[in-house]
């Protein structure tokens, strides 16, 4: 009988070990296999095989993924992975010409005369309220000349516009968010303003901008900077458009712009 309570603490004793021993071997594999995780030899992240501290508190603080998309500055990874950050404003400026074919003659009496020579500038705030949606306010000046006629007229407006990308300008991929390069845009809004023609005789006041459009591309040239082309059509209420004229009308205008937006 004492053989065989000696035999059972014997075989407790071993289970006991056993157990104890592939705990603790269960916790060094468990350990060893989160340290392979959240920590990298130079030989992956440098070329001179030395351990980057930077490299191991990224993946202290992020883990593997962490380490990978938010420290890691090697070719193949930068070619892998296009990080954009989306942006909340953008400043909008630039300039364009006066398409004389799609603008409106000037009367001077009984005679019309093509806008000849004309130009236009802008500067506006913008606010980027989804990938796909934005809005803007912006100033313009206007420089209009005429075909075979030295005097010229000048418009001033404050515009106010909301424009539709046709194509997502950024792009969620899991915890990756690249950027598109073209993204082609229609805008809508309307605008007040001012204009004159010089002169004796040449009409001016007050002026409204509605509707005003506009049909482009966006080219980003890098993630922060991005050229827009776009067709500016201005339908312009007010008190004539030309000389020794006091009918109010509807004046159609035609733009070709080039604005370079800037994101923040």
């Amino acid at each position: 009988m004492k053989k065989i309570s000696y035999f059972a603490i014997v075989c407790a004793g071993l289970a006991v070990c056993g157990n104890a021993d592939a705990a603790r071997r269960g916790d060094t594999f468990r350990g060893e296999v989160l340290n392979g995780l959240n920590t990298r030899r130079a030989a992956t992240y440098t070329q001179t095989k030395t351990v980057d501290a930077t490299a191991a508190s990224y993946a202290g603080a992020y883990g593997e993924m962490g380490q990978e998309v938010l420290y890691d500055e090697s070719p193949a990874k930068n070619e892998d992975y296009n990080i954009f950050v989306p942006t909340t404003m953008y400043v909008r400026m630039g300039g364009g010409l006066n398409i004389s074919g799609a603008t409106k003659k000037a009367r001077v009496g009984a005679e019309k005369y093509e806008s000849s020579k004309s130009w236009n500038v802008l500067i506006g705030l913008g606010w980027n309220m989804s990938s796909y949606v934005r809005t803007e306010i912006a100033f313009q000046e206007s420089n209009f000349g005429f075909t075979d006629l030295s005097a010229t007229a000048d418009f001033h407006t404050l515009n106010g516009m909301l424009y539709f990308d046709f194509a997502r300008r950024y792009v969620h991929t899991g915890d990756i968010t690249y950027r598109r390069t073209f993204v082609p845009f229609m805008g809508i809004g309307a605008g007040i303003g001012e204009y004159e023609f010089s002169g004796a005789g040449g009409a001016g006041g007050f002026l409204v901008v509605a509707p005003r459009l506009e049909l482009g591309m966006n080219f980003m040239l890098n993630d922060m900077i991005g050229l827009d082309v776009a067709y500016q059509y201005q339908m312009n209420i007010g008190h004539g458009f030309g000389w020794n004229t006091s009918r109010s009308g509807v004046d159609n205008i035609g733009n070709v712009m080039a604005t370079i937006r800037v994101n923040f």
